[in-house]
């Protein structure tokens, strides 16, 4: 979410209700563009917000609700769009509208229609606790929420009837326009001319300026003739008024254009584009295979039919992560999920999707630990889908196969979703569905969650119920983990007693065990242990053995833990010297694999550990470390806090209260990028901001970083040391940046990255 959508890529006319827009919302909070599908609510709502952003302060920005088919889900979908991360045991809403507080932005909330009642009380809430922010929602239905002004959306400008206009005045036409972009892109020779300029008026005027329908007959023009597309599509509307000239309701003349597209195509695109309305959110190739082929000769063509339907503007391409993902338009998906449920084909095709993928993260989730970067990039994509066949099993009372799912997301919910992973458990750990063994892994899970969360009112039953279940199946690695974990929870609890008791009873379980992950609980058990007895030295031994063994087996998320663990520990024993290398490292793989919790507590850190050399540099990295903190709801790190207090002491007395407090809140305007890059001593042009702001154009967010390195002079390769991933990646990246945006080279890239155009980009 937060990058502009392919579709909106290029926005045809639209000037009445874009002055309409800006009119209202210089005096309006909320703004709803209502309309039925495929009216073009989206583009015009990009349009403007991307017109309008220099005027807030803090941008303007782009939440897509088409992908979420879950109210709960919806705060969620509001904090991703702001990069927020459910990394604490904040609420979503209440760390939305903490982050909101003292905005002034636009916030455009787009495809409310199906989950209408909780996007009216998400903006309601926002509404009044942030004066600053003016909200754009797009809806089939005004929200209802008080002060909101309704604009209803009407189709595209037509020709005016009767009428004998030029070839230049047509082209000044909003639909003509339309049309006649799409069809050069598709035929790659189409023109309007005086030879069809009227049946390409008579045409758009038939499908009465409704984009979609313009769009999805223009692309026919590479095998057939205006004047052939019109006459196919007045049959068409003959069959439904009998002969007569009077206008259908406008949703049939979509849906008419719409099945029109869809007749004319063979047999296995029709069954192919019905059966993708089962993805709500992105697939890939492979997704496509292991749900929708349905024979052997269709497996050998999957490529071919959707590479098919691509090119018929029915299923949209975007180059992610290197891959190609694809998804259908809003409108598309709800006609193709119709004709699904028509011949019979929902249910079994859903239970097909459950299966896929579960099985699929079930197997993916096999040694995560050490491919953790790789697998999350493809957890983000995603994590639509798996949502809705964890809802399907809620809601179908199906616990042990929900159990397994959410249990294999373990590492996505740690790294990025705390919040929603212990309410997934949560559901489906109520009903008695699933083995011991499974439930036993999902209660630890659960209770991790917890310690994370720095929430031991939870954690403390749930790794009590994981520590029984273990006993139950005798698995003693499990066992030995629940007690390694519930020892933390009894130290956040206070209870140093209970903690102690449970660290011997793992230590005794896990001497002998040859169970890598084991070990590892057991070694952060002992080193938090040895925080709270202010017993360094078995932080560093604790903390030393944890490292290596997890640089030996490439774990990532456990090895930026242990080198927190080792820095704060030389922060505390004033060995800054030796701090610095353990803490820059952590923060290095923090930023690699997006732990916002931990980026918090190391540029701290860093902060703390520069106090008494620059102070200057100090207060702005504890400002930016608050920031980062307050964006992810975390409660103050405990061995941290002492060291802040102490850092702000001393940097009181050497910079005065009022230069402290301006450096500090320099530290807190920073954009997360640049405040890791300032931790780090990088040039700020190496921080470049997230693409999550609309006027960010069709670059993704690795894909501006390598843009902004290429500028900068770099290597492919050095490029790979920068971000940490392979040239080969990095070359991938250049290819598709250079292909999006035209450019025949990288000192093209460069200059425009250097020039205004590129500076707004990165804005």
């Amino acid at each position: 979410m937060g990058n502009l959508p392919a579709e909106a890529s290029s926005f045809v006319g639209r000037r009445q209700p874009l002055a309409e827009l800006r009119s209202k919302l210089s005096t309006a909070r909320l703004v709803s563009i209502v309309g039925p599908g495929g009216v073009g609510k989206t583009r015009l709502a990009i349009r403007i917000a991307g017109d309008l952003t220099r005027g807030f302060k803090d941008g303007a920005w782009l939440v897509e609700l088409a992908e979420l088919r879950d109210s709960a889900l919806v705060a969620n979908g509001v904090m991703a769009a702001f990069d927020l991360s459910d990394q604490a045991g904040a609420e979503p809403l209440a760390l939305v509208l903490s982050y909101l507080r003292d905005k002034q932005l636009l916030l455009v909330l787009d495809s409310c229609e199906h989950l209408i009642g909780a996007a009216a009380d998400i903006v309601s809430e926002v509404i009044k606790a942030a004066p600053g922010v003016r909200v754009i929602a797009t809806s089939r239905e005004p929200l209802s929420v008080p002060g909101e002004h309704v604009i209803p959306l009407a189709p595209l400008e037509l020709p005016r009837p009767d009428s004998i206009e030029t070839l230049t005045q047509l082209r000044q036409s909003e639909a003509v326009r339309l049309f006649t972009e799409r069809a050069a892109a598709a035929s790659g020779t189409f023109e309007l001319t005086g030879s069809n300029q009227v049946a390409v008026v008579d045409l758009c005027r038939r499908l009465d300026g409704l984009p979609l329908a313009i769009e999805l007959a223009a692309v026919r023009t590479r095998v057939l003739t205006v004047a052939q597309i019109l006459d196919r599509l007045n049959d068409r509307f003959r069959l439904l008024t009998g002969g007569r000239r009077a206008a259908l309701p406008r949703h049939q003349t979509l849906q008419t254009a719409i099945e029109w597209s869809h007749d004319l195509l063979t047999r296995d695109e029709q069954r192919l584009l019905r059966q993708l309305s089962v993805f709500v959110g992105r697939f890939s190739l492979e997704d496509v295979a292991g749900i929708c082929v349905f024979d052997a000769r269709t497996e050998a063509t999957t490529l071919d039919l959707l590479s098919s339907l691509v090119d018929k503007s029915l299923v949209m391409k975007d180059d992610l992560t290197g891959l190609a993902w694809y998804r259908l338009h809003e409108t598309m998906r709800e006609y193709a999920h119709l004709r699904l449920r028509e011949v019979g084909e929902e249910d079994p095709l859903e239970e097909r999707c459950a299966d896929y993928y579960i099985s699929t993260c079930r197997r993916s989730a096999a040694g995560v630990r050490n491919r953790l970067v790789p697998w999350l990039e493809w957890m983000d994509i995603e994590i639509d889908n798996v949502r809705i066949v964890l809802r399907r099993c809620v809601v179908h009372d199906d616990a042990s196969r929900g159990v397994d799912l959410a249990t294999s997301l373990g590492w996505y919910w740690i790294t990025r979703a705390n919040t929603e992973g212990a309410r997934w458990l949560d559901e489906l750990l109520r009903s008695e569905g699933g083995g011991p063994r499974a439930r036993a892994w999902a209660w630890g899970i659960r209770g991790f969650l917890a310690v994370l969360q720095a929430d031991p009112a939870a954690a403390r039953p749930a790794l009590e119920r994981a520590a029984a279940g273990a006993r139950e199946v005798r698995d003693l690695p499990m066992l030995s983990q629940a007690l390694s974990l519930g020892s933390i929870a009894e130290h956040l609890a206070g209870d140093g007693a209970s903690a102690a008791r449970l660290l011997n009873e793992a230590q005794e379980i896990t001497t002998g065990l040859d169970d890598l992950p084991a070990q590892l609980a057991l070694l952060q058990a002992t080193s938090v242990a040895g925080f709270f007895r202010g017993d360094l030295d078995a932080v560093g031994s604790a903390s030393a053995e944890g490292a290596r063994l997890s640089r030996q087996a490439e774990d990532l998320y456990t090895l930026e833990v242990w080198l927190t663990n080792l820095g704060l520990a030389a922060l505390l024993a004033g060995e800054l010297n030796q701090s610095k290398q353990m803490l820059e490292e952590g923060l290095r793989i923090a930023r690699q694999i997006v732990d916002r919790r931990l980026q918090s507590v190391l540029v701290g850190a860093l902060g703390c550990r520069v106090a008494s050399s620059n102070p200057r540099l100090a207060a702005q990295l504890l400002g930016a470390s608050e920031k980062l903190r307050a964006e992810v709801a975390a409660s103050a790190h405990p061995t941290l806090a002492p060291l802040v207090t102490r850092a702000v002491g001393f940097l009181r007395s050497a910079l005065g209260a009022g230069r402290l407090e301006a450096e500090f809140n320099s530290g807190q305007r920073l954009t997360r990028s640049a405040a890791l890059a300032l931790a780090l001593g990088e040039p700020s042009s190496a921080a470049v901001k997230p693409p999550h702001n609309l006027v960010s154009g069709p670059l993704a967010r690795r894909e501006l970083e390598v843009a902004q390195l290429v500028a900068d002079g770099l290597t492919n390769k050095q490029i790979g040391g920068r971000l940490f991933i392979s040239e080969r990646t990095v070359e991938n990246h250049v290819r598709n940046i250079l292909n999006k945006m035209g450019f025949g080279s990288r000192t093209q890239l460069a200059g425009w990255m250097a020039s205004s155009d590129g500076r707004r980009h990165q804005s």
